[in-house]
């Protein structure tokens, strides 16, 4: 639970506000974070869509503000929003955020939120850069970082002189995060097997695609790994964790549905000095894919925000990267310490199909333990049920529908592939 020594002495007088914008209500990420700092007896607040979300829920929630947004907002309106509930709670107050839009927001509006809230301080337009594909992958070839070849796509034509001389498959991505709200191109990661596929499915991406088109690494040949950190003011990791992702859902797409901590010193530092090259600070979660063809680590995504899955990873002092930034921002030391190495994370509600997908395929991670030294479960907790009950009744329409779009997705990549 909180720590494996002496308590973790957080600073109780300063409350934490989860902050997400956009409509999806089953986010295990905020509600770990609600209970990460609860337990230590931070006072929680949460944003959330409703009453009734598994956040809103949680015996460690001390209030939630109902506020219905689509993550499209003007940025004065959510501004304005923000600053409201501030003043509601009326304290200098801690800000989580836990999806691109609210990390990119925080960090362009700092001076109009700064008089109400605590939050990492880091260069303005850098979140957005980052959460940016396009952006992402120019800052990896300025700095020397390995990433999949991609190309940037600006008409049908240059998809056209793409298709002719392209490697096969490719994935096809939005290439800016804020897109995948207000006018998704593809439904998140989509692999295409060859060019008239591609070029059927360009089709419909308008006369401006807004994608990028990416090296496809063979699952067979990779691995996927995570790295989440907390960086002070310095850029210096004050927590720095390594693990492996096991399953996702969609398969070797999709969130994390099942994964390991395991200690990796080299991609910890391959990441350290990364981000200290950009000056970064705040919490990080990044995904890497180790390519055992050339032997070399190519970073996929960089969240500038906490991870859904940041509870699998803790010290052995109980410290989780919100833990570290709650510490860090109210001057508290934060404990250093070993990872603890074997924990496992399960999202219990992605990871049975994602199971039964992996299993079909064949598919291992071999640095995965064979057995786990503790397990994390995303939803379950035996000090806070709710959350859990309440997902279960909410998860049942959402999961058929996305169930229904990924069947949709397939059959249109087999009709593009069957012309």
């Amino acid at each position: 639970m909180a720590s494996r020594g002496t308590p973790i002495a957080a600073d109780r007088s300063v409350p934490a506000l989860i902050v997400k914008f956009g409509d999806y209500p089953l986010h295990h990420g905020g509600v770990g974070a609600i209970r990460s700092l609860g337990r230590l007896g931070v006072p929680m607040f949460a944003v959330t869509e409703d009453r009734w979300t598994p956040a809103a829920v949680s015996r460690y929630l001390h209030r939630g503000f109902v506020w219905p947004t689509t993550g499209t907002e003007r940025p004065e309106r959510l501004v304005e929003g923000l600053l409201g509930i501030g003043r509601r709670i009326g304290r200098p107050t801690l800000l989580i955020p836990t999806d691109e839009e609210a990390a990119v927001l925080i960090a362009e509006q700092a001076d109009a939120l700064r008089a109400r809230f605590l939050f990492p301080r880091v260069e303005p337009e850098l979140p957005r850069r980052l959460a940016s594909k396009q952006g992402l992958h120019q800052l990896c070839v300025e700095h020397g970082v390995p990433s999949p070849a991609a190309a940037f796509p600006d008409s049908y034509e240059d998809i056209a002189r793409y298709a002719a001389a392209a490697r096969f498959p490719v994935v096809a991505k939005n290439r800016e995060a804020f897109e995948r709200r207000r006018k998704p191109v593809v439904h998140g990661t989509t692999r295409i097997s060859g060019p008239r596929e591609l070029l059927e499915l360009a089709r419909e991406w308008g006369p401006r695609p807004g994608v990028i088109i990416q090296e496809y690494l063979p699952r067979e040949e990779a691995e996927d790994w995570i790295v989440h950190a907390y960086f002070d003011a310095e850029n210096s990791a004050l927590s720095m964790f390594t693990g492996v992702k096991v399953r996702s859902w969609p398969p070797h797409a999709g969130m994390t549905a099942n994964a390991y901590v395991v200690d990796n010193p080299e991609l910890a530092e391959m990441s350290a000095q990364f981000i200290k090259r950009i000056g970064f600070s705040g919490i990080v979660d990044l995904d890497w894919r180790y390519d055992r063809r050339d032997g070399l680590y190519k970073l996929l995504d960089f969240n500038p925000r906490m991870g859904a899955q940041f509870r699998l990873f803790e010290n052995e002092w109980g410290v989780d990267v919100v833990r570290a930034q709650h510490l860090d921002l109210t001057g508290r030391k934060v404990p250093e310490g070993e990872q603890l190495a074997g924990r496992r994370f399960i999202v219990e509600n992605i990871d049975l199909p994602a199971y039964a997908a992996y299993r079909r395929s064949g598919y291992t991670t071999p640095h995965a333990p064979a057995r786990a030294s503790s397990t994390e479960l995303a939803w379950i907790a035996r000090d806070d049920l709710k959350p859990f009950f309440t997902m279960l009744v909410r998860f049942v329409r959402p999961g058929a529908r996305h169930l229904l779009q990924l069947w949709r997705s397939r059959r249109s990549r087999r009709r593009a592939i069957a012309k």
